[in-house]
């Protein structure tokens, strides 16, 4: 059997002597029976073995009672609070259940014994401490203010109880703690007394030495700082008596630990902080002359002193969020030492010193963020009475459009209400999102389209199969989310496009048929895709089959042959052939071509890809099939036609003029004016020699851009017909295809 828990005579005394205090400031506050159930309690944990001492081997009933101490005479906190300190060890230890507590103890009790419960919870899930978001999480998890108080006690009282503990390492990670996560969240509270202490022990455990020369600096700098102070604070009091106020003034030390962030800030030594100490005027002043004997104060300390303008700092017009309210001035004073000057009422060096528990007397200014309300709504609760009980009935609603989640490793990060598995996948990286396929939310398995809520432990599961998808731009909350799955659906449509390009080129080299990029492009409206990127989708996906696409693009250019009638002259019988290109020719009753030397019977078609006319400079390609087609020498594809086929390259061009007319393709884009089409297509039909074929325009974002196709018999025409367009207002470009 386990050895039975033992209080040490100092240990007997303490408890004594601190549950004496406790009774005396609480006995107001306290229900009948509270202390006999609370003695009766802890005795039974005593004999249940079910009190042991922590990793400092410290008394947990004893600490307990400090805590409760700190948070009564402190903080401000009573009954529920110290009955909620004195019960956590024994639910922690499973010794009493949260529900028992609400039948012997009340339901508040119960509520700040559930919230420190929760948070414990999320201790356990080795968070990464020093992040706003862990602050923030705290606080949203706590469900009543009294919670982070509470912890806060509970961290001040730690600290000073393990100033001689031998156990560096425990006392490293509290201090750590101390300074990132507690420190930060008494100063959001306006417990700056309590935040001080913190900050101060902080840096005496984790760096030791900067603490000691400091301390010990400014014990052997005490009397002449005392003497100075005392000469400067004098003639003030003199004069504020002279004004009938009612006040008290008071030297401050700044903290050992703001003087280090200074000599850190400034990169100094210690004697370079000139600023050692503050002096403190409090008046004794009704809550309606407050400001006016503030200033008033004021006015009589730079009469004396000559202030400094940019370090005024005017909290009385406008507190701080956390309820902070006070006139902070800088004087020279004596031997032209500047000396800070902070002027307050005794109200407003309550709430200096108690933070949020003190009585608050004045609307809060809406501060940016949910904890500036949740403290402005504290306020106001508290303004109606000077009860603490009020805030029995007081529960927060902190952060509710707002979760906060853990990964595996502790870090947290904050989403919106309503993220779902996906977003937080996308948050760590783009590759995890792309490839999420579900995760495991506190050890249990889900998809990812499964909500988050405040306090999980998120691990991603992911697939290398897993693709995105276009439905999932509904199922993530978080713009980041959205532009990265959009991004990924783009790069996989690039992908799917180049692969569907590749495999169709490759087919029709297999069939021997010629792609003209102009002709699919028009194969791919007539199938009515909108896009061209759909339409290489649907050929990678397997949706559409390449051999139909084959089929029509054959049964489309047959087509347009018939119409365009782009075959002029079925066979050489309608050219003037001679044997050398340079010499002159004679010029017959329809448009010749000159091709290459003593060529004969050769049909020729005028290629499609980039509408030759005459006039154009053009070449002869020998196709396959022992036909010729006709390029323009500007064609696109002439580069690689003399590069890859230049054997196959025949000389060409024009030696008369007929009466052919000749299919061209115009590009037109600008902007989408009333009745912009009417003027373009008025122009074409006011022109002799000049029909109008077709035209296509689209529409997007106030721009217009489509192509008309003319038949016209020359290049001069189509020179003058471009100029032409490019007059009429709105339209910004004009090119031929």
């Amino acid at each position: 059997m386990a050895d039975r828990f033992e209080f040490s005579p100092f240990e007997k005394q303490e408890t004594q002597n601190i549950y004496s205090k406790l009774k005396e400031i609480l006995s107001s506050s306290l229900m009948p029976g509270d202390e006999n159930k609370m003695r009766a309690h802890l005795k039974r944990t005593v004999e249940g073995n079910a009190v042991h001492r922590d990793i400092f081997g410290l008394n947990p009933i004893l600490c307990g009672l400090q805590t409760a101490l700190i948070a009564v005479e402190e903080i401000g906190l009573r009954r529920d609070a110290v009955m909620a300190i004195m019960l956590h060890n024994s639910v922690e230890n499973g010794f009493i259940s949260v529900d028992e507590v609400k039948v012997h103890y009340g339901e508040a009790v119960a509520r700040i014994l559930h919230g420190l419960q929760r948070i414990g919870d999320l201790y356990k899930k080795n968070p990464v401490v020093e992040s706003e978001n862990f602050r923030n999480l705290l606080i949203s998890f706590a469900e009543d203010m009294r919670v982070i108080l509470i912890m806060i006690a509970n961290r001040v009282n730690l600290m000073r109880q393990i100033k001689d503990n031998d156990n560096d390492e425990a006392r490293r990670k509290v201090a750590e703690e101390a300074a990132y996560l507690y420190a930060p969240l008494a100063h959001k509270l306006g417990l700056y007394k309590l935040k001080s202490e913190l900050e101060d022990l902080s840096l005496k455990y984790l760096e030791h030495d900067a603490y000691y020369m400091i301390r010990e600096k400014l014990n052997a700098t005490k009397q002449t700082r005392d003497n100075y102070i005392a000469n400067f604070i004098k003639p003030v009091e003199e004069k504020l008596l002279q004004q009938g106020l009612h006040f008290h003034i008071k030297g401050r030390t700044k903290s050992i630990h703001s003087i280090w962030q200074k000599m850190k800030k400034q990169k100094c030594a210690f004697e370079g902080i000139y600023d050692l100490f503050a002096i403190r005027i409090i008046l004794d002043s009704p809550i309606e002359l407050e400001k006016m004997q503030c200033w008033q104060a004021y006015s009589i300390v730079t009469d004396m002193y000559q202030p400094n303008p940019k370090r005024l700092r005017d909290w009385l017009s406008v507190p701080k969020s956390n309820g902070y309210e006070s006139l902070h001035i800088t004087v020279l004073g004596p031997e032209k030492k500047w000396v800070e000057v902070q002027i307050r009422t005794e109200r407003m060096d309550e709430i200096a010193e108690r933070g949020v528990a003190a009585h608050w007397r004045y609307k809060g200014v809406k501060g940016e963020t949910g904890l500036d309300e949740w403290l402005n709504n504290i306020r106001n609760i508290l303004e109606t009475s000077d009860d603490m009980q009020v805030m029995d009935q007081f529960k927060m609603d902190l952060y509710e459009d707002e979760v906060f989640v853990f990964t595996p490793k502790g870090d947290l990060f904050k989403f919106p209400k309503g993220a779902t598995v996906l977003d937080f996948a996308y948050h760590i990286h783009s590759k995890i999102g792309n490839t999420c396929t579900g995760a495991r939310i506190n050890n249990k398995v889900v998809t990812f389209r499964e909500p988050l809520h405040s306090g999980d432990q998120v691990e991603i599961m992911t697939s290398s199969v897993q693709k995105p998808k276009q439905e999932w731009l509904n199922i993530v909350k978080t713009s980041r989310a959205k532009a990265k799955i959009r991004l990924a659906l783009k790069e996989t449509q690039v992908k799917e496009g180049l692969f569907a390009k590749e495999m169709i080129e490759r087919k029709f080299k297999n069939r021997k048929i010629e792609l003209e990029e102009s002709l699919m492009t028009r194969l791919i409206k007539k199938l009515r895709f909108k896009e061209t990127s759909d339409f290489y989708r649907q050929i990678a996906s397997g949706e559409l089959d390449v051999n139909t696409v084959i089929e029509k693009y054959l049964e489309l250019q047959v087509k347009e042959q018939h119409i365009i009638g782009d075959n002029m002259a079925q066979s050489a019988d309608g050219f003037s052939l001679q044997g050398n290109t340079d010499k002159n020719v004679d010029h017959p009753s329809d448009d010749v071509l000159v091709i290459d030397q003593n060529l004969k019977g050769i049909d020729f078609q005028l290629a499609k890809c980039c509408q030759p006319i005459y006039g154009d400079e053009v070449f002869g390609f020998v196709t396959a099939g022992g036909g010729i087609k006709i390029h323009r020498c500007d064609c696109p594809n002439a580069p690689e036609l003399r590069k890859r086929f230049g054997y196959r390259i025949v000389k060409a061009r024009w030696s008369g003029k007929g009466s052919s007319k000749y299919s061209i393709t115009l590009h037109v884009v600008g902007n989408d004016d009333i009745g912009i089409v009417n003027n373009l297509t008025s122009i074409i039909s006011r022109e002799e020699k000049l029909t109008l074929r077709s035209i296509s325009i689209d529409s997007h974002d106030g721009l217009f851009s489509g192509n008309l196709v003319v038949m016209l018999d020359d290049t001069s025409k189509l020179e003058a017909l471009i100029k032409k367009l490019k007059a009429v207002k709105g339209v910004l470009n004009v090119t031929r295809s």
